[in-house]
């Protein structure tokens, strides 16, 4: 059975989890064999505190509108968030901020890490650093580097970030895919593909040099006098064939 793969992202009051900071949006868009599925969890969470302004311009979640959404306090909604997650692989950009953040939620309410529910982290921003060492990593810049659509996205969001983020790993990660002939559960296909070739070669019609073709090779070989290597080599096995008969 092929792992769940989880793209994620959160949203939050700010940076620092340990020091006060809530989260506010959670999103998780579940692929499987690089398909999307609609097995999907998107939530708003109430902070139980208040939303500090810089962070409000970035995602557009006061207070407010998380009231008028009747966002719950992430206390109703923890164990629906790590029973979602539980042993899938989570595809994450920047993924130490939002693991930090989710650990602090399930840890405030006493439920498993992240790694202790078998998560597989894979962090995109690690992996664009290292496919293109010194050049801009950040999502948008990603989305423009493989062409992916960011139009919709005028505030930062939980949701859109994990659709955009969806199309931009599977960007990344198609080269990987198709050399390795797709994953191992389509080796029925690659298996297919291969007897289809192998039998395709072997209907295809073998022409041989005929006396003219071949007498012209031997004087060229001659021509290339001590310089030429297939005939050493050809000399070199006759000699062993000799001693070994």
């Amino acid at each position: 059975m092929s792992q769940r793969q989880i793209i994620l992202d959160t949203e939050t009051t700010g940076l620092y989890p340990e020091n006060g900071d809530r989260l506010v949006e959670f999103a998780g868009l579940e692929m499987i064999n690089r398909q999307m599925t609609d097995s999907n969890l998107h939530l708003y969470v109430h902070p139980e505190r208040d939303m500090p302004e810089e962070a409000a311009k970035v995602h557009g979640l006061t207070i407010e509108v998380l009231e008028a959404k009747n966002a719950p306090p992430f206390a109703q909604v923890g164990k629906q968030i790590a029973d979602f997650l539980r042993g899938a692989e989570l595809i994450i950009h920047n993924a130490k901020f939002d693991v930090g953040f989710l650990n602090m939620e399930f840890r405030r309410m006493g439920l498993p890490s992240i790694e202790e529910l078998g998560c597989k982290v894979t962090d995109t921003l690690a992996m664009a650093r290292e496919m293109f060492p010194g050049q801009k990593a950040s999502l948008d810049a990603l989305c423009n580097r493989f062409s992916v659509d960011r139009s919709k996205r005028v505030l930062h969001g939980a949701l859109i970030d994990c659709e955009l983020l969806g199309e931009v790993y599977l960007a990344m990660t198609r080269q990987q895919f198709d050399l390795m002939g797709g994953e191992a559960e389509e080796e029925g296909e690659v298996k297919q593909t291969v007897i289809a070739e192998t039998k395709r070669t072997s209907q295809l019609k073998v022409v041989k040099a005929n006396a003219d073709e071949l007498a012209a090779h031997e004087k060229y070989l001659d021509d290339l006098g001590e310089a030429c290597v297939w005939r050493k080599a050809e000399t070199s096995d006759e000699a062993n064939a000799g001693a070994s008969a």
